[in-house]
């Protein structure tokens, strides 16, 4: 499939640089590129990319909605990017980006409902939430064992100039 990357060099680098970019190329590899991440997300609406190198307009773009037990249908967007706004039910959107008729690309999203995000927003939250509980007694814990550690210190160097 289409797409861009770099090259980038871990020893060598200018400077005190630990990575830098030798070149920026074009990549042609499978054309099934997997699950894409959307360009905006919010609870109500979401945009989605088409895979596409500049220029935009070089492509044809098929937009596939996938509904579960029922067969999938072609939409009519056939631009690179396309905002849909979440609905009663899941949905999973396919778009294959073609070149002289060949498919060069095709990356799928899926869209959840609305009840399904704020459930999953919730369980986020709630996970945050005992993380940071873990990391606050982590914390505790370790500058308790400073504090204590430093005492020690303090003691055994007093403890050797009264004895010297």
């Amino acid at each position: 499939g289409i797409g861009i990357r770099e090259v980038l060099l871990t020893s060598g680098c200018p400077g005190t640089e630990a990575k830098c970019i030798v070149r920026v190329e074009e990549c042609w590899g499978p054309v099934d590129c997997g699950w894409g991440i959307p360009i905006s997300e919010g609870l109500d609406c979401m945009k989605m990319p088409c895979i596409y190198i500049p220029p935009e307009n070089q492509f044809k773009y098929v937009w596939k909605m996938f509904i579960p037990n029922k067969s999938a249908d072609v939409l009519p967007n056939d631009s690179a990017i396309m905002e849909v706004c979440r609905d009663t039910h899941s949905v999973t959107f396919q778009c294959e980006t073609q070149e002289n008729g060949n498919i060069t690309a095709s990356v799928k999203y899926t869209v959840y409902e609305t009840t399904e995000m704020e459930t999953k927003k919730s369980r986020r939250i709630a996970t945050g939430q005992s993380r940071r509980a873990t990391t606050d007694a982590i914390l505790v814990f370790c500058l308790v064992t400073g504090i204590i550690v430093t005492v020690g210190v303090i003691f055994v160097m007093i403890f050797m100039i009264l004895h010297w």
